[in-house]
């Protein structure tokens, strides 16, 4: 290549007999015109000594050179065709360059840039051609596993990492890992399916994919662990979701700056896992419950959908366990700010619709109203749920009916228990204490229905008495709503309570009555005080003159007949039994 440059380099004489040049010269550089003084000393140089050229054998090695390069250049041509990039082109890109002065040694420079830029263009095509790998379901791969190779392998782990129950649950956890690892995240999009599907759709996911032989062989292994490295079992499982829907999360947000969202093939394993724990030892989350409710990062709305999944692996197998974690853990979402979410209410009231709606819920329901003695609705679960039933008018909203219609059984579980138990006395005193708040809020149908839970406490306790003298004064409007109410209700109360109880706590009413309206109270209180000791004579009135009476009636003319008769004992037969029937008209 630098021999083609020293024929532009060497300087001639100027002559006007060149007609070629038409008396023009020209004119190189001073480094160029040393060069080609190099050059010119080196083609001398191999000359030999005696004035001839180069030994014939040497020239071969040239034309070993000019060989290889007659190669190249066809290989070039050959590459030229293939790219994308048009002749054309290129030919104006060389023309391009010559038009600035470079020499015809650039052509070679050209031709090596674009072999170079050929081969990126076939290299990407060869890349943009490879075959994709087939995509694996979540189904297809729960069909390869083997119930057999399962029970082998949970049996080798049992005896390799005997005493080591936290190492057997991971390696339990790998087995599925393994056998779901050609799932890709597109064919268990979870977290879509979770904020979008409905709690009946996502129930079964993913269990409804393995086979009964599997299930079984697991579960079965699982029941032979202890609860507390199921715990931590669950708790690693819960944390391994949570940490999966964090990076899908941010992963999401920032998708616009190139930045993907997290696989997920993991976690179909994960969720296989944590499903059959928890229908095997649904327990096992009743006793995370107080880890669950203090630890802010199981809470929130982005959370709420993979808490009700898990309660409802849970109530599969037992109703109870999903009603008492529905009460304690997903329906005082209600009462926070969330709770005006229509999303999070309908999630709520899902999750409990579900349990409700199991076969005999009821009969299992209220006969296991008290478990390893808690209720299953504690009393402010019930004052919540009166609440969010009994709403004023302008609150009503499309879940309003929903709750209308779960509320009478669960009301009955809530009240449900053997009566005049200790157990009962205790919860009646509870009950009482929140549900006069709630029977004094001025609403027309929660003041109603509290009002009736109110006198249901007063008849299971005597104490409820005693307690509602305590705090009468200080909550008049619930104590007026119910004073009406059992004044409404006095034949059905009245048979099953004491009157000499409710005489005396009548008593103490009205002496408090007299006392604030005395007092100089406000008027709207005074009005108060006026209507409660209205409904305090009318219930005294029914007291004299009410059953309580005619019992005492009867017992004194038993006690004056047997006197008589063993007075007077000639009295016949007909004559007692005609005195008492006289007395008894009388009544």
């Amino acid at each position: 290549m630098e021999e083609d440059k020293s024929f532009s380099s060497i300087p001639e004489p100027i002559s006007h007999s060149d007609d070629s040049n038409h008396g023009w010269q020209k004119v190189t550089a001073k480094k160029q015109r040393k060069n080609q003084n190099k050059k010119a000393a080196a083609a001398d140089s191999s000359k030999l000594p005696n004035g001839s050229a180069i030994a014939p054998e040497k020239n071969s090695v040239f034309k070993g050179l000019e060989k290889h390069a007659e190669e190249r250049r066809r290989k070039l041509e050959a590459q030229r065709a293939a790219a994308v990039y048009d002749d054309d082109d290129i030919g104006r890109a060389a023309r391009s360059r010559n038009n600035r002065g470079r020499d015809e040694d650039d052509d070679d420079l050209n031709s090596d840039a674009d072999v170079k830029s050929n081969a990126v263009e076939v290299t990407k095509k060869e890349k943009q051609k490879k075959v994709k790998k087939p995509k694996v379901t979540v189904s297809e791969a729960a069909a390869k596993i083997d119930a057999d190779d399962l029970v082998a392998f949970l049996s080798s782990v049992s005896e390799s990492y005997e005493g080591q129950q936290d190492i057997q649950l991971m390696r339990f956890a790998d087995y599925f890992g393994r056998a779901f690892s050609a799932v890709s995240a597109s064919q268990f999009p979870w977290l879509k399916l979770f904020r979008e599907s409905p709690v009946a759709k996502t129930a079964d996911v993913p269990v409804s994919y393995i086979s009964e032989a599997v299930y079984k062989a697991s579960v079965d292994w699982i029941n032979q662990r202890s609860f507390e490295a199921l715990g931590t079992f669950v708790l690693w499982s819960l944390d391994s979701i949570l940490a999966d829907m964090a990076a899908q999360q941010s992963g999401t947000k920032v998708s616009k700056k190139g930045v993907n969202a997290a696989s997920s093939k993991s976690q179909v394993a994960i969720f296989l896992v944590l499903a059959m724990v928890l229908r095997r030892k649904p327990d096992v989350l009743i006793n995370l419950l107080p880890k669950l409710s203090e630890n802010s990062k199981y809470q929130g709305q982005d959370k709420l959908p993979v808490l009700i999944w898990m309660i409802v692996q849970a109530s599969r197998v037992d109703l109870a366990v999903g009603l008492y974690l529905w009460s304690r853990q997903i329906l005082p979402i209600l009462g926070g700010k969330s709770g005006s979410n229509p999303h999070t209410r309908d999630l709520v009231l899902q999750l409990v619709e579900r349990i409700l709606a199991a076969p005999k819920a009821r009969s299992i329901l209220v006969n296991n109203a008290v478990r390893k003695g808690e209720r299953l609705i504690p009393p402010a679960a019930l004052d919540l749920l009166l609440r969010v039933t009994f709403p004023a008018p302008s609150a009503r909203v499309k879940a309003t009916e929903r709750f209308e219609a779960i509320y009478p059984l669960l009301k009955d579980v809530a009240l449900a228990g053997s009566p005049g138990s200790k157990a009962m006395k205790q919860v009646s005193l509870q009950i009482q204490t929140l549900i006069v708040k709630t029977a004094g809020e001025g609403i027309p149908a929660l003041s109603e229905e509290a009002s009736s839970i109110f006198i249901w406490c007063l008849r299971q306790n005597p104490d409820c008495f005693k307690q509602w003298e305590t705090i009468y004064a200080d909550n008049i409007e619930a104590s007026v709503a119910a004073l009406k109410k059992l004044a409404e209700n006095w034949k059905n109360f009245s048979s099953k309570q004491s009157s000499l109880q409710v005489r005396d706590t009548l008593k103490s009413f009205m002496h408090k009555n007299e006392k604030a309206l005395n007092g100089g109270a406000d008027a709207t209180r005074q009005a108060l005080f006026k209507e409660a000791d209205k409904y305090c004579r009318t219930i005294s009135g029914r007291l004299s003159s009410g059953p309580g009476c005619v019992k005492a009636v009867f017992f004194t003319l038993a006690v004056f007949a047997v006197g008589a008769a063993v007075v007077f004992p000639n009295v016949d037969e007909w004559d007692f039994n005609k005195l008492l029937a006289e007395a008894q008209k009388s009544f």
